[in-house]
């Protein structure tokens, strides 16, 4: 292994080359779209947008707001064959801050999220009819550090409550908003792509599910592969309204089975897979994933942001990974969300550049800016890179941080 390290605009850069391949074991896990942490990931990244979309058209920016520390705590259900209901509402705790005024104009908050969530349930759990309780936990508190000296109002007493927008120092200038990191890991290989697409295309309401109604979304995957051999645990709920006996169920999992073989020989070829599903079923009790939406939010699950996928789309405990939950963190300056994208890109398009195992960690430190992290740790399977090229897909996507704010706001980017 050799090691190169570089110092620009003060971020430490070290770039070891020559490091060993990942190994041929994999252990993968996909949640799918009705999954309580993925529909907790996606309604905070969603009221993080809606939050964003609005202060920037009335206000012409972004204001401060964080709602990463979103739970969902599980209602009650009753299910039968052919019908159901539900007995107890799902609870929705929004915890986080957000600036509700600007300049003395009111920004409606509250109303924003309740109406952000309900839509959000329409369309992903429509079964659920609205019946759910919001808790709003959303305070104005500025962070620690607006000491109160006697001679004016603290700059940063104000960033949840700005006089105007010159009272937003990202607007000066972007820096870290924590001590945090960002990793990022290229390429994936066949399972942990398979994993992705199997569970996409069976709980997306456009894929498996829009000619299959009684599939529910609530889809998780385990995966497990040695060289070229994998074994994977689906867990895929059906929608009990569909569903009218013990053998039209039984009758649905052969379905679920024999898709799950048809998408492996079009995606893996002629390496082996075996597949199990719903292996807690106890068919001659009665004891089945039935459901009525079609998520075990609906029967005391619970969901919390940073618990599901990570910004890689998969939870992949053999590769580098970090605890950070990305969504509802706020796009312009947030390093646990932008670090990790960029981290990933970084690493995907050195992974390209180099034609080998590329690894990125972005490590930042409060306070300093936010295009230039303390600590920038690549580690590349390639031999001898060259190290203009090397830098030079760093820096793009480091200096990039405001198109990709804006990207993260047209495309629903976290939305994975």
């Amino acid at each position: 292994m050799r090691r190169t390290r570089t110092e620009v605009d003060g971020s430490i850069m070290v770039v070891d080359s020559g490091i060993p391949e990942p190994a041929d074991l994999t252990v993968v896990e996909r949640k799918g779209w009705g999954h309580p942490d993925t529909l907790a990931d996606h309604l905070a990244e969603s009221l993080s947008q809606a939050y964003s979309r609005h202060t920037l058209r009335e206000f012409g920016a972004v204001l401060h707001h964080n709602f990463d520390k979103l739970a969902l705590l599980g209602g009650a259900s009753e299910v039968r064959y052919g019908a159901g209901r539900i007995t107890s509402p799902v609870r929705v705790l929004v915890n986080g801050r957000a600036a509700r005024t600007c300049g003395g104009h009111q920004i409606p908050v509250d109303d924003l999220i309740t109406e952000t969530t309900r839509e959000f349930f329409a369309t992903r759990l429509p079964e659920l009819d609205g019946i759910m309780r919001i808790e709003l936990n959303v305070t104005s508190n500025p962070s620690p550090g607006a000491v109160v000296t006697g001679t004016g109002t603290p700059d940063r007493s104000l960033w949840f409550a700005p006089r105007c927008l010159d009272d937003l120092r990202e607007r000066r200038v972007r820096l870290s908003n924590d001590t945090s990191l960002g990793t990022g890991w290229a390429p994936e290989n066949h399972l942990e792509g398979f994993a992705r697409g199997l569970v996409d295309w069976l709980s997306a309401p456009e894929g498996f599910a829009a000619e299959h109604p009684w599939c529910g979304s609530d889809v998780k995957l385990m995966g497990y592969g040695v060289g070229e051999d994998f074994d994977l645990v689906l867990c895929v709920p059906q929608k009990c309204g569909y569903v009218s006996s013990r053998s039209a169920y039984a009758e649905n999992k052969e379905r679920l089975l024999a898709e799950c073989h048809r998408l492996a020989a079009e995606s893996l070829g002629d390496v082996p897979a075996r597949f199990r599903i719903n292996v807690r079923d106890i068919p001659d009790r009665d004891e089945l994933y039935l459901t009525y939406t079609g998520s075990s939010i609906e029967s005391g699950d619970e969901g919390v942001v940073g618990r599901g996928n990570r910004v890689t789309g998969l939870i992949t405990p053999l590769r580098p990974m970090n605890i950070e939950g990305a969504s509802g963190k706020n796009p312009v300056y947030h390093v646990g969300k932008l670090y990790n994208l960029a981290a990933q890109r970084i690493a995907t398009r050195l992974a390209e550049t180099t034609g080998g195992y590329a690894e990125v960690h972005l490590i930042s430190a409060t306070g300093q800016r936010l295009d230039r992290p303390w600590r920038v740790h690549v580690r590349l399977a390639a031999t001898y890179p060259q190290p203009d090229k090397v830098h030079a897909v760093i820096f793009q996507a480091l200096d990039g941080f405001p198109a990709l704010t804006e990207e993260i706001l047209a495309t629903g980017l976290m939305m994975s």
